[in-house]
C-alpha cells in the first residue's frame, strides 16, 4: 500500500431503517473517501449516521443506494462470501466493547484471528507476541481479559486488528469506555498504524478530545456530512 493514495471512495451512500410504518433515513446521499497513511475522524452526535456509514464502508451493512470502491474494488458488487473474505483479508475492526473472548489470553486473542487467516501456528505465535509488544503489552501476554484494565483490553483489540496487517482499519467509538489517558494511548496507536503501516484508519467518535490526533476531521449530523477539514496531508511515498 502506498501512503497518500486513495483507499476508500464512496459515492451517494443512502440508508433507511423501517421503524413501525415509518422510514427513518440515517444516511442521505453521502460521499466519502479515505487515504492510506491517514487517520480520518468521523464526528457527530448520537444518531447522526456515523456508525451506519462505517458499516457501509466496511462491508458490514449494504446501503440502499450508492457505491463503495475499497482498495480499487467495487465492494457491494461482490457476492456476500467474497465481501466476508475481503473483510478478513484487508480490514481490521476495533469496537468500544473490546469484543474479547473471556477464556483466551492476550496472545490467544491475537492468534485466533490469524488462525482464521490460515497463518501457520508458529508464525501466529511470533506475530501475536510482536504486535502485543508493539502496543506496550509485552508484559501482559498471558493475561486474560478479567485481569486487564480497560485501556489494556483496548490495546489487545488493537493488536488483534493490526496482526493481519490490514490496509483498512475501522474503529467505532474506540475510546468511549476509557479514561482520557488510556484514550490518548489508543488514538496514538491508531495514528502509528496509519503512519508506520500505511493503513487507512477511519475512526467514528463523538469524543472531541480526539480531534487533536486526526489528520482529517469530518463532522456529520442528521445523515449528512456538514464539514470536511484536512489537518495534515499524508506524505506520498513512491
Amino acid at each position: 500500500m502506498t501512503i497518500g493514495t486513495l483507499a476508500l471512495d464512496a459515492k451517494g451512500l443512502s440508508k433507511s431503517y423501517k421503524i413501525g410504518k415509518l422510514k427513518q433515513a440515517v444516511l442521505k446521499n453521502v460521499d466519502f473517501n479515505a487515504y492510506h497513511g491517514q487517520v480520518t475522524m468521523v464526528m457527530g452526535p448520537s444518531g447522526s449516521g456515523k456508525s451506519t456509514l462505517i458499516a457501509a464502508l466496511s462491508g458490514l451493512m449494504k446501503p440502499d443506494e450508492g457505491e463503495v470502491m475499497a482498495l480499487g474494488e467495487s465492494l457491494w458488487k461482490k457476492k456476500r462470501g467474497k465481501i466476508d473474505k475481503f473483510r478478513l483479508d484487508h480490514c481490521g475492526f476495533i469496537f468500544q466493547g473490546f469484543n474479547l473472548f473471556p477464556a483466551l489470553s492476550a496472545t490467544e486473542q491475537v492468534e485466533q484471528v490469524l488462525k482464521y487467516c490460515k497463518v501457520p501456528h508458529a508464525e501466529s505465535r511470533r506475530r501475536a507476541k510482536a504486535v502485543l509488544e508493539s502496543v506496550g503489552l509485552g508484559h501482559r501476554l498471558k493475561q486474560y481479559p478479567s485481569e486487564l484494565s480497560g485501556g489494556e483490553k483496548q490495546r489487545v483489540a488493537i493488536a488483534r486488528a493490526l496482526a493481519k496487517e490490514p490496509q483498512l482499519i475501522f474503529a467505532d467509538e474506540p475510546t468511549s469506555a476509557l479514561d482520557s489517558v488510556s484514550g490518548q494511548v489508543v488514538i496514538k496507536l491508531l495514528h502509528q498504524a496509519a503512519r508506520e503501516r500505511g493503513a487507512a484508519v477511519v475512526v467514528v467518535t463523538h469524543d472531541p478530545r480526539l480531534e487533536a490526533y486526526a489528520d482529517r476531521v469530518i463532522h456529520m449530523e442528521d445523515g449528512k456530512i456538514l464539514s470536511d477539514t484536512l489537518i495534515a496531508e499524508p506524505t506520498v511515498h513512491a
